[in-house]
């Protein structure tokens, strides 16, 4: 169990890193890309809550990971509240 954590958090850590190659080599989402093509633009309803994995007035490495801590912590959080309901529906 101690293992799949310390993935975990290695993961989270090497985020960033992983941001800026992508930035690097000119990565774009393949969505982006063909709506790019087609000459379409985004509506979005709601943005979220940190939108392209940024947070305003911070170093666009330092929000990815902020990003992804934040994303990381909700599905904990999210996983440990439904695995507290099956336990609790089992008895």
């Amino acid at each position: 169990m101690k293992a799949g954590y310390i993935a975990i958090i290695i993961m989270i850590l090497l985020a960033p890193v992983f941001a800026y190659l992508a930035e690097l080599v000119g990565y774009a989402e393949p969505l982006e890309n063909v709506a790019e093509m087609l000459n379409v633009e985004e509506k979005p309803i709601y943005s979220g809550i940190l939108p392209d994995y940024t947070v305003e007035g911070v170093n666009p490495y330092i929000g990815t990971l902020i990003s992804g801590a934040v994303g990381a912590l909700l599905t904990f959080l999210l996983a440990g509240g439904v695995i507290k309901l099956a336990r609790k529906s089992r008895k």
